[in-house]
């Protein structure tokens, strides 16, 4: 057993990192175990020296009485991992356009309606929101403005929704834009950032947004919802109750994408299985 971690002076010892540990756990959901000691140590360490701190149980006290919950939202932006990129996981987009898309709208032009509602859960900095705007006004082309077709995009790290938000994005994330959708949704403002263009940014509404809040507070069902590479933090119980409550909120012949590296209980899970990462609620 490791009895302490260090953090440039100062230690994180048993108890405190238990302590730690199951704030963010009962809060955000994240399951940090033990070999995550020496990462939550690293990724605290210059923000509890620039709070003034010379113990980690005093970080602790300051957590524990700041009634405006900075200090906690402070945490989970230094604790969560928001690495990502445009187009990741490009099967699923392919499946989206080719697929869902034609299936969903065609379903909703049947009924009159113009209402299709995405969520992308765990947006993280933005990527993967834009991807799909991108793809939705490419699949509807000239009738895009006939369609309430704009998405929400949540995540609990306000570091990363200000990254979102801004829409600018070095070269590097960048790089698996097709051309096309790069000349005609990007401007390039220096020798390595991309802007996303600002009519671009309309369409999507960005929110902060704790998964782990019991009672969804959405008025109406998404037909898509995508949270993918978010549940991979989390442990069996707490995956399975999050995808009840996607469910609840999907509306019947909606889809649910995850990440590639994730998977469902087959006998846990509300929704029937598509393919790899996708399902599908049983219904129209």
């Amino acid at each position: 057993m490791v009895l302490n971690e260090p953090i440039g002076g100062l230690v994180i010892g048993d108890a405190e990192f238990e302590t730690i540990r199951h704030l963010i756990y009962e809060q955000f959901g994240i399951n940090l175990t033990e070999q995550k000691r020496s990462l939550v140590a690293g990724r605290l360490q210059k923000m509890i020296r620039g709070m003034g701190f010379t113990r980690f149980s005093e970080y602790l006290a300051h957590l524990e009485t700041d009634a405006s919950k900075q200090s906690l939202r402070d945490l989970i932006n230094r604790i969560s991992t928001n690495h990502t990129f445009f187009f990741r996981e490009t099967a699923h987009f392919d499946y989206f356009c080719q697929t869902v898309l034609p299936e969903l709208t065609g379903r909703l032009k049947q009924r009159n309606a113009r209402d299709l509602r995405i969520w992308s859960a765990g947006c993280s900095s933005g990527e993967e929101a834009y991807t799909l705007v991108m793809l939705m006004k490419e699949f509807f082309g000239m009738d895009y403005g006939q369609w309430d077709a704009g998405l929400l995009a949540t995540d609990i790290s306000t570091d990363a929704l200000a990254t979102a938000l801004n829409g600018i994005y070095p070269e590097e994330r960048t790089s698996m834009i097709p051309s096309n959708f790069k000349s005609r949704y990007f401007k390039k403002i220096s020798e390595d950032r991309w802007a996303v263009d600002p009519a671009l940014k309309r369409e999507i509404i960005f929110r902060r947004f704790n998964l782990m809040t019991k009672t969804f507070p959405f008025k109406q069902p998404f037909h898509v919802i995508f949270c993918r590479n978010v549940m991979i933090y989390f442990d069996q119980p707490t995956r399975e109750a999050l995808v009840q409550r996607f469910f609840e909120f999907t509306a019947p012949g909606g889809y649910l994408f995850i990440g590639h590296s994730e998977s469902l209980r087959r006998d846990a899970c509300p929704y029937d299985y598509v393919m790899p990462a996708v399902y599908r609620k049983r219904g129209e």
